[in-house]
């Protein structure tokens, strides 16, 4: 996710050799800086090179990083987070009173140029923030900006949602192949079904529930496969584990 945060804020145009990288893995590092001509720093000395300071961890890295860098972070200093779970107050409370804090949730078809982020603005978070993370999170995909007390809502959605349908797709192409079908036919049926699905929602404006009424005849065989999920309890199913991601979310705070 790192890099194509990076790769955002070149195509949104930042300068390059204007953007700081800092990564305990000196292999990484070196990669991207030869790949994007970035300049490589140190997570010591980044808070006092940057205007704004990208927070690319895992949530239970967060508290250890931020305690590293508190002491030298001005209060102008920007910090977006992108640790899911981690709201804008746990760094508030842990650097220099005033800081502006965004919040993202970000998911991966981001690396694609086809990510969907939701941005939330802290307490001391100003319009101009707001506008400069949304500019180059834009370049990768789609954004919107939202109240923080549904960052874990979206968290459960678009932050964890592709691998709901990554999962859809795996299950999708071990029934083709058991139906016979070999499993190169199998996965490029099953992968171009989803992406031309995806596509007509995107395109058709049509909401969802009449492209798959226009597709599901009376007793045909789209009726007999939903029949299927529906007897299943496939929508509450689908419910409890946006629940589930939901709570988890709420636990990582």
């Amino acid at each position: 996710m790192g890099e194509a945060l990076v790769a955002g804020l070149i195509n949104s145009g930042s300068a390059p050799s204007a953007i700081c990288i800092a990564d305990k893995r000196v292999e990484r590092l070196s990669e991207l800086q030869n790949k994007y001509r970035v300049t490589p720093s140190t997570i010591e000395n980044i808070a006092t090179d940057c205007d704004a300071i990208l927070l690319v961890v895992k949530p239970q890295d967060m508290g250890a990083l931020i305690e590293t860098i508190s002491p030298t972070i001005p209060a102008t200093t920007l910090l977006v987070t992108f640790a899911a779970g981690k709201r804008s107050a746990f760094i508030e409370e842990r650097v220099k009173p005033g800081t502006p804090v965004i919040r993202v949730m970000p998911n991966t078809p981001t690396l694609v140029g086809k990510g969907m982020a939701a941005i939330s603005g802290g307490t001391h978070a100003r319009e101009s923030d707001i506008d400069f993370v949304t500019n180059f999170l834009a370049s990768s995909g789609e954004v919107i900006v939202l109240a923080e007390e549904l960052q874990d809502a979206v968290t459960a959605t678009s932050g964890s949602g592709p691998a709901y349908f990554f999962y859809f797709v795996e299950e999708m192409i071990k029934g083709a192949i058991a139906l016979g079908l070999s499993e190169a036919a199998a996965t490029k049926l099953t992968i171009q079904t989803i992406t031309g699905a995806a596509a007509m929602l995107n395109e058709s404006g049509k909401s969802p529930t009449t492209l798959r009424e226009n597709v599901t005849s009376p007793k045909g065989t789209t009726a007999a496969a939903l029949e299927t999920f529906y007897q299943a309890n496939t929508g509450e199913i689908i419910s409890a584990a946006l629940k589930a991601a939901r709570d988890r979310s709420q636990e990582l705070a």
